[in-house]
């Protein structure tokens, strides 16, 4: 085979690889673009357009200008906010630290109580949900952010990814920290702190996503509409109105995935570079 059939096959490959790539993005991202269709359509309240169309007949702002009339939604954004901010910060923190502690730590039952916080994922979120509403119960913690926020403190997928992270980085610029003095905690925070802005940025996003979309546990310990996360607004909203304001239904789901879209935007990059850090080991 000479040179210039094989360089032929690998261009026919990669625009075989490209179109396949393409169609399966295309296929992913139409309900989100169908989405944001029928939420500019107007006469999408009265009947769903069928077929679906990629613009509106109708193009009109006036399902968002609805769903903002009543300042609602306003209110939602600002305790899925403050509920989604205080997990991330919490929930990455500890991952981080745990990842350490579980990569360059030196103490007794060290594998065997890496084992256990794994497990801890294989519990589903079914079985936790009655003992966990019973605990916040007792304490009087039920109807505030306080169960949201406070179990975030055990993020063990979290912790896995740290470790893995961790464990990439060499053992020397611990092993030199410590000669000079430095304890635990300043070696952590002055040195292998600021080298995992890429695994920080990737639980960032995971644990944004988690956090924002959450939707059975506020469900159950949340009763007040004062109280109400995005997810929770928009699931009373629907079962309030159903498909009738599907117009409405579709902006207010819009909205609600857009804090999400404009996280990842920003960090996309270091995630990206996590992946490919991912493959690397240190020396």
């Amino acid at each position: 085979m000479n040179t210039a059939t094989y360089k032929q096959r690998i261009l026919v490959a990669n625009i075989i690889k490209f179109v396949v790539l393409l169609l399966f993005g295309i296929l992913m991202i139409a309900p989100f673009i169908w989405m944001v269709s029928v939420s500019f359509d107007r006469m999408a309240n009265v009947q769903m357009p069928f077929p679906p169309k990629l613009i509106p007949e109708n193009v009109s702002l006036f399902n968002y200008h609805i769903v903002f009339e009543n300042g609602q939604i306003l209110r939602a954004y600002l305790n899925s906010t403050i509920v989604t901010v205080s997990s991330v910060v919490i929930s990455v923190s500890a991952a981080l630290m745990g990842g350490y502690a579980f990569s360059k730590g030196t103490f007794a039952g060290k594998k065997i109580l890496f084992v256990a916080v794994l497990a801890t994922m294989m519990i589903p979120m079914e079985a936790r949900l009655i003992p966990m509403y019973q605990m916040f119960n007792k304490v009087g913690l039920l109807n505030s952010f306080w169960p949201l926020i406070l179990p975030s403190l055990l993020y063990a997928f979290g912790v896995f990814l740290s470790k893995q992270f961790f464990d990439q980085l060499p053992d020397s610029l611990r092993e030199a920290a410590q000669i000079d003095g430095a304890g635990e905690f300043k070696i952590f925070f002055q040195i292998f702190f600021f080298l995992a802005g890429p695994i920080t940025a990737t639980l960032i996003i995971l644990s944004f996503m988690s956090h924002w979309n959450e939707l059975i546990w506020p469900l159950v310990v949340l009763t007040r509409d004062t109280l109400q996360t995005i997810p929770l607004f928009l699931a009373s909203f629907s079962l309030e109105n159903g498909t009738r304001l599907a117009g409405m239904t579709m902006a207010l789901a819009a909205m609600s995935v857009l804090p999400i879209i404009i996280a990842f935007l920003f960090l996309q990059r270091y995630i990206i570079q996590s992946i490919a850090l991912s493959g690397l080991k240190g020396e």
